[in-house]
């Protein structure tokens, strides 16, 4: 059965749930297919502050469906590089989205599925979380930016190691080495993510936004043209009713109330 994207918008937050237990949330070129549908939507809605996205069962993704990759073995080269487009969308898409976007770990993240966890904003794990590349041990080089996103969670050598091993990380080493956020007890995955999610749906979503713009073209672009980019959205960030709210809460005393506009 292929993976299919739940989605459940509440309190702010929307929740994109990998659903294939039983394949540990394989992903297929239909579950990139409807990924990119469904963040796109959550992503531009007024009604989303914020986006988790998490596994069902025991596992984040276990990565490509190893079963489809089988029946893939006589395309041409054309045929599967077409069938690679979404894949390529997918963590642009995720860095470029105008709302956070948080990995909500909860078991295994391999190959793609590490890929998706590592272009997310943020990522928050359980303890039986665990971590691998795994793309060698499937004859792959690696794809859905895993390259680029790998090398800057934990530098060149350690992305390398990674990649090329494909050994299995804890969720401890990954903490350690930087590839998650914070790591919690696995019975407190789901609330702990929410806490922080909630917190960051009911604030100024607008300068999130902005600082993602920022932070992604930190990544890339000179100093210079970074600092441009700062003050553009510092002053368009200047003209919201968030910053107008938390001036006048300074004032007086209070707890800003946002609106997200």
């Amino acid at each position: 059965m292929v993976t299919q994207v739940r989605t459940s918008v509440e309190d702010r937050i929307g929740t994109v749930l990998l659903d294939g237990p039983d394949r540990m949330n394989a992903i297929s070129v239909e579950t990139t297919d409807q990924l990119l549908l469904t963040l796109e939507e959550l992503g531009n809605s007024p009604d989303v502050g914020v986006i988790v996205i998490t596994g069902s069962g025991r596992a984040f993704s276990a990565g490509g469906d190893v079963k489809v990759m089988h029946d893939m073995t006589s395309m041409t080269y054309e045929n599967y590089l077409h069938i690679m487009q979404p894949t390529q969308r997918l963590p642009g898409l995720i860095r470029s989205l105008p709302r956070v976007v948080i990995a909500q770990l909860n078991g295994v993240a391999a190959g793609a599925g590490l890929a998706i966890a590592a272009a997310c904003d943020m990522r928050i794990a359980g303890t039986s979380a665990r971590f691998t590349t795994a793309f060698g041990k499937v004859g792959f080089s690696g794809d859905c930016g895993i390259s680029w996103t790998l090398t800057r969670l934990v530098g060149t050598a350690k992305a390398r190691e990674m990649m090329l091993l494909g050994e299995m990380l804890g969720a401890e080493e990954a903490l350690k080495l930087g590839l998650i956020n914070k790591l919690v007890a696995d019975d407190a995955l789901e609330a702990d993510t929410r806490a922080i999610a909630a917190r960051i749906a009911n604030g100024p979503v607008v300068a999130y936004q902005y600082m993602k713009a920022n932070l992604l073209a930190a990544e890339t672009e000179p100093l210079q043209a970074v600092v441009n980019l700062e003050a553009m959205h510092q002053t368009r960030a200047f003209m919201t009713d968030d910053h107008r709210e938390a001036i006048a809460a300074f004032a007086e005393k209070r707890a800003p109330c946002f609106a997200g506009r």
